[in-house]
């Protein structure tokens, strides 16, 4: 009975090693400068603004580093990043940007996206959670979705979508 155990921790142990292998090539796709438009709403109820972006990332086997900024109209302009480590499957972070103060993260991957919960440090939209969607496009596409709940209807929607090309 022993020996079985010891066999089946180490078939756990090899299946679970391309898996880390595998998601941190999946972080280092991200790597490099990134350039692309989006829309953002300020709130559930307001109209989405076009913004245009620029990002930097640093990526290792085990992190995501994600600084960039983005500007809608000719006034406003916002510093925006994430940073991530992953430990295997559960991946952790900070997100910053929001007026709110820097957020926690927290999630996984699921096939070419990180989903990750967002905890705001104080209220957006009625409460503290939404989720951002970061996903690979092709080779060198990106897409950063923020969704969040609409605190008059309860119905999910997207607070912001950025389509990002490697420049």
């Amino acid at each position: 009975m022993t020996r079985s155990i010891g066999w089946l921790a180490a078939a756990v142990l090899c299946i679970g090693a391309p898996a880390q292998a595998a998601d941190g090539a999946f972080l280092k796709s991200f790597a490099g400068n990134w350039v692309g438009k989006g829309t953002v709403k300020v709130d559930a109820d307001s109209q989405p603004i076009k913004i245009n972006c620029k990002f930097a990332s640093d990526a290792t086997q085990s992190s995501l580093a994600l600084n960039g900024k983005c500007t809608g109209y000719v006034v406003f302009s916002r510093a925006i990043g994430a940073d991530v480590k992953t430990n295997g499957k559960t991946y952790t972070g900070i997100y910053t940007g929001s007026s709110t103060g820097p957020a926690g993260l927290s999630g996984s991957r699921s096939g070419n996206a990180l989903i990750l919960g967002i905890h705001w440090a104080k209220e957006v939209n009625g409460d503290r959670a939404a989720q951002l969607r970061l996903e690979k496009v092709g080779d060198n596409g990106m897409r950063l979705t923020t969704i969040d709940k609409d605190p008059a209807t309860g119905k999910t929607i997207v607070i912001s979508r950025i389509d990002l090309n490697r420049s």
